[in-house]
């Protein structure tokens, strides 16, 4: 019997591009296997990563640290226990890397827009 329920739209507010993703969990995995880093450090709190990097701890004996830089939010626990390390970035680390206000060079000077 065919199926005469009336077809339903949704609208997407928010799409994402997975991509990304994947190919940084390929390098990483890729770059351990032909051993072109002693230790990794992935910058993230996105749990997709955790498989990738439980593969290079446990199967590549290298070591892979992870850096938090939700200022909000704990990691997810398969992301953290697949770390060998695990550290929060905090604002004053941002704070502290930041160039100054205004930079200048022999070809003119650059300033940071004052929204940032």
């Amino acid at each position: 019997m065919a199926d005469t329920s009336p077809v339903q739209y949704v609208t997407v507010l928010h799409s994402e591009e997975k991509g990304t993703d994947v190919n940084l969990a390929l390098q990483l995995v890729f770059d351990g296997f032909v051993r072109d880093y002693e230790q990794a450090i992935v910058i993230s709190n996105d749990a997709d990563f955790a498989g990738a990097m439980s593969l290079v701890k446990d199967h590549l004996s290298l070591k892979v640290s992870l850096v938090n830089p939700d200022f909000e939010q704990e990691s997810p626990r398969r992301l953290s226990n697949a770390a060998t390390y695990v550290r929060r970035l905090r604002r004053n680390h941002l704070v502290k890397s930041q160039f100054p206000n205004r930079l200048s060079d022999q070809n003119g000077e650059i300033r940071k827009p004052a929204s940032w």
